[in-house]
């Protein structure tokens, strides 16, 4: 069978997939922009768009147009595979950057899967949750247009996949039917508990499991993923535990919502909110770490605490549980799909420092007190989100669903 993938930064979250379809004996192509290691056996062919955005143009239209852009591209590079006699049997796209807008005009009658992670909303979800970062009068109107090349892509599409139950319902309802729940999954072999483990940190700290670890990973820090709670909380968190080391992963750039004030970091602005509140050499801020080095520190952390505006949930937080970690995560939709209170994990108020900080205390103080709740929060992942045995299998079966009804 021959499969197409579409994702400007493949293979994303078609990593998995793709060897998976190759190790299977089918044939494997993928578009995209991005000069990203491919999965062995994937040939990969790049396009670059023509133009970039016209100066000026008006705001509200300015997603739309990069996504137009962006859908010329691909839809040129796919057009030269076409008439080089290259037919997929499917195609699975992720149309977040706009690459799938015309590729049904390319090849009309191949079956197109769409992965689809969030539908923008002006109240109720990710925007004007945070009255800290109020959304402004112009926001509706900006996400209704944001949403056309969504509208396209959705209306398009033969099938198309969320990755949580709170993802898909963020779409039109008219078109959930179109959608199922699968995640990308957890490798829960490689993520799993490990008493061995040891982290250096510079400066020839050493940490293994059992220490007063706590951890806090994001791509970028940021008040969307919650950085201003969580820093916000380390004064109490330090003053209550004096021997805890905080480890605080991800870059200082922005990857959702607003910019920092000019010439500055958001991980920069809160810490001198605080000054001298804060014990600076018992909170590292690692940067952008290798992945190993990622599961290795949710391996020794005591407690793992994830934060989050309604929004596409982080995939940190699950391989966290993977790990067995204790998660104190943010009483937000996404996380509470997952997490249910102390079964699970804990659940504290994003806007609530305090309570941040008493969570994390009572983690330290107590660890004993807190192991069944990491082991059924590994379970958890085991039963539902593992990705040999639940979500591989039925990412394939949909695809080979596909492809058969269109044969």
């Amino acid at each position: 069978m021959r499969i197409l993938f579409i994702h400007q930064n493949f293979p994303g979250q078609y990593k998995h997939i793709a060897a998976a379809l190759v190790a299977r004996g089918d044939e494997v192509t993928a578009l995209c922009v991005e000069n990203n290691p491919a999965p062995a056996g994937v040939q990969v062919f790049r396009y670059t768009p023509k133009r970039g955005n016209t100066p000026n143009v008006h705001p509200w239209i300015q997603d739309t147009e990069t996504k137009v852009i962006r859908g010329e591209a691909c839809f040129l590079a796919a057009k030269q595979l076409h008439d080089q006699g290259y037919v997929p049997d499917i195609i699975c796209a992720h149309p977040g950057w706009g690459e799938a807008l015309f590729i049904k005009e390319v090849w009309p009658q191949v079956p197109l899967l769409s992965h689809f992670e969030f539908y923008y909303h002006p109240h109720g979800a990710d925007v004007g949750f945070d009255p800290e970062f109020p959304s402004s009068e112009n926001d509706a109107p900006r996400l209704m247009a944001k949403n056309l090349a969504n509208l396209m892509n959705l209306e398009q599409c033969d099938a198309g996949v969320s990755p949580t139950a709170w993802q898909k319902s963020t779409h039109p309802a008219s078109f959930q039917h179109k959608i199922r729940v699968i995640h990308e999954g957890v490798d829960t072999h490689t993520i799993r508990p490990a008493a061995d483990t040891t982290i250096n940190l510079d400066g020839g700290i050493a940490l293994r499991p059992g220490d007063e670890v706590v951890t806090f990973v994001n791509r970028n820090q940021e008040p969307y993923r919650g950085c201003h709670s969580f820093i916000r909380a380390i004064p109490e968190i330090q003053r209550r535990r004096p021997q805890a080391r905080i480890v605080i992963v991800g870059g200082d750039g922005v990857s959702y919502g607003s910019q920092p004030p000019a010439g500055t970091t958001w991980k920069a602005h809160f810490l001198k909110e605080l000054g001298d509140r804060i014990d600076g050499s018992r909170v590292h801020f690692v940067g952008t770490i290798p992945y190993n080095a990622f599961i290795g520190l949710l391996q020794v952390s005591a407690c793992h605490v994830y934060l989050t505006n309604p929004f596409v949930l982080s995939w940190s937080m699950l391989e966290a549980m993977s790990a067995g970690c204790l998660v104190i995560g943010s009483r937000t939709q996404p996380v509470e799909e997952v997490i249910t209170q102390g079964e699970n994990g804990l659940l504290v108020d994003f806007f609530s420092p305090s309570e941040i900080a008493e969570q994390v205390t009572q983690a330290l103080t107590s660890p004993g007190d807190f192991t069944a709740i990491r082991q059924r929060a590994r379970q958890t992942i085991v039963d539902h989100y593992d990705l040999k045995r639940i979500c591989l299998p039925q990412h394939l079966a949909t695809i080979d669903e596909l492809a058969a009804r269109n044969r």
